[in-house]
């Protein structure tokens, strides 16, 4: 009578799962349970776990029908459940509830720039030691994206955003209850962190939602809410922290400007990203049909960190050093967001140490670059026929080099800008109106070449936008952290003129660059990994 043989598997080691379970239990095919500590001479506990693991794959199973034969996508481009086929008032909705978010985020980073006077005296600081308050913040604007960007890419728009969102007001909270510096400083940092997670998701899902006929204004929105935040948060936070209320409001009301906008998300805010919610279709029908074989094509992506930190945790990082493309333009917008923070610095000094304002009206000037960027987007959306035109002579494909003509216009006025508001600051004789037109043109400057910048970026990268924006995100973000810290010593030890000039002349050195990319642009992108060539 012929008895079976049981199929080995050997392993590295030259044992098979059945000479293990002879040799541990007496009795073959029984697995004796494992103890704690493994007896002198006993089979090592690692490799018994071992030999049950190539045991069990091993054995028999029913074979699996074709994969492909379900595999679940979006029925087409004319999918309702598509962003791009959402309704207007839909995504209006989306952009108001993500705008909210990137308000309270940029709101945060400057406000309590009006409150360092009164957290100076508090806590005994110097000036230097306090702008770390404002250098950690962007400074966790510029981590962040590293983890939102592919947080953003595994798990779609939302759930990081508003998770987020969420902790970046707990800590806001902690910063305005704080009893020392430390607690200060750590948890600065960590509000920008969290809030840069709205900051770098959103251009994403503008791509999610708007094709590049209508993104263009769009995202001209959403810089101006970036930057209009910065600029009108010390005027309202030196007003406060001057008040009864104090200093510690000024971070109140930021948690409590946070909080409207992570309810606003949890209630109304809608997952843009074509991969989740095609995932989220498969995960519908496999509990509707009990059919588990019902599957998308980026399940079968390997859960392997290995995987996982190449393909999406260090991609911000590799396009920032593989495509000079992105790095140019990143480098500009990094130049005139820093520009935006070091003005934190260079108005009080201006209009404060010298004509001898107090505190928050020497912060209204501020108002003249509000306007310039008010000006900004209202040339960005006259553009907009123009673009429309380019796109229609290219059967309705993106035209990255149709963005720039703004930006080539504002980099030249840019420069102008800063001289203006250089050499008519810099004396107490010439009435304060003059420089503080000069902010009209700074602020046209800085909201035109970043919009634009972050539209070229958006249409170069259409295959990866979370991560080239991610990328924009880190190094504009350094810029923004740095500035203020040398702002201040710069203006004193160069005065107001040459401090001025000096960053002037770096402005016209940068001028070129979007006329580099007007004219050759298409060339330097048909040598890019990256970047989409079909244009």
């Amino acid at each position: 009578m012929s008895t079976s043989t049981p199929a080995r598997t050997t392993g590295a080691d030259g044992l098979n799962s059945s000479d293990v379970s002879s040799m541990i239990s007496g009795k073959e095919g029984a697995i004796a349970e494992p103890s704690v500590i493994d007896e002198p001479g006993a089979i090592p506990y690692s490799v018994r776990k071992r030999a049950h693991l190539e045991d069990v794959l091993n054995r028999k199973y029913p074979t699996v029908p074709n994969p492909d034969d379900f595999y679940i996508t979006l029925d087409g481009p004319d999918d309702p459940e598509l962003a791009t086929n959402w309704p207007l008032w839909l995504k209006l909705r989306n952009v108001f509830v993500m705008g909210c978010a990137c308000l309270s985020a940029g709101w945060g980073s400057s406000v309590f720039s009006a409150a360092l006077p009164q957290v100076m005296r508090k806590f005994n600081l110097s000036h230097e030691v306090a702008l770390l308050s404002i250098t950690l913040y962007v400074l966790g604007f510029a981590s962040g994206p590293v983890i939102w960007a592919p947080m953003c890419e595994l798990f779609g728009r939302r759930r990081p955003m508003t998770a987020a969102v969420f902790i970046f007001c707990i800590f806001h909270i902690a910063v305005a209850t704080a009893k020392d510096v430390h607690t200060i400083l750590i948890c600065r940092f960590f509000c920008g962190f969290f809030g840069s997670s709205p900051i770098t998701t959103v251009a994403g899902s503008f791509a999610d939602m708007f094709t590049p006929q209508t993104r263009g204004l769009v995202i001209a929105v959403y810089s101006a809410i970036i930057f209009n935040g910065p600029l009108i948060s010390p005027i309202v936070g030196g007003f406060i922290a001057k008040s009864y209320l104090g200093w510690r409001w000024v971070s109140y009301i930021t948690a409590i400007m946070g909080f409207i906008a992570f309810f606003n998300m949890l209630i109304f805010h809608r997952e843009t990203y074509t991969r989740t919610i095609t995932e989220r279709r498969a995960q519908q029908i496999r509990v509707y049909t009990n059919n588990w074989f019902v599957h998308t094509k980026t399940e079968e992506e390997p859960v392997d960190i290995n995987y996982l930190v190449h393909k999406y945790f260090t991609l911000p990082l590799r396009l920032l050093v593989t495509e000079p493309m992105l790095l140019l333009v990143s480098t500009y917008t990094a130049f005139v967001y820093g520009i935006l923070y070091g003005l934190l610095e260079a108005y009080p000094i201006v209009f404060g140490e010298a004509r001898g304002w107090s505190q928050g009206v020497e912060c209204l000037p501020y108002l003249a670059v509000f306007i310039g960027v008010c000006f900004g987007c209202a040339s960005v959306a006259l553009f907009q026929p123009y673009y429309f035109r380019q796109v229609q002579s290219r059967n309705g494909k993106p035209a990255p080099e149709a963005r720039l003509p703004p930006m080539m216009i504002a980099a030249v006025l840019f420069p102008i800008g800063i001289f203006w508001f250089a050499w008519t600051g810099n004396s107490t004789s010439i009435h304060w109106i003059v420089p503080t037109l000069a902010g009209t043109l700074i602020g046209f400057g800085i909201i035109t070449i970043f919009q634009q910048s972050l539209n070229f970026v958006v249409d170069c990268y259409a295959g990866c936008t979370a991560s080239a924006v991610a990328a924009n995100t880190i190094l504009r973000s350094i810029a923004g952290a740095v500035f203020p810290l040398f702002t201040t010593q710069m203006y004193h030890g160069l005065g107001i003129g040459w401090a001025g000039s000096l960053i002037g002349f770096v402005a016209v050195g940068l001028i070129p660059i979007p006329f580099l990319f007007f004219h050759y642009g298409p060339k330097i992108r048909q040598m890019s990994r990256f970047c989409l060539h079909d244009f």
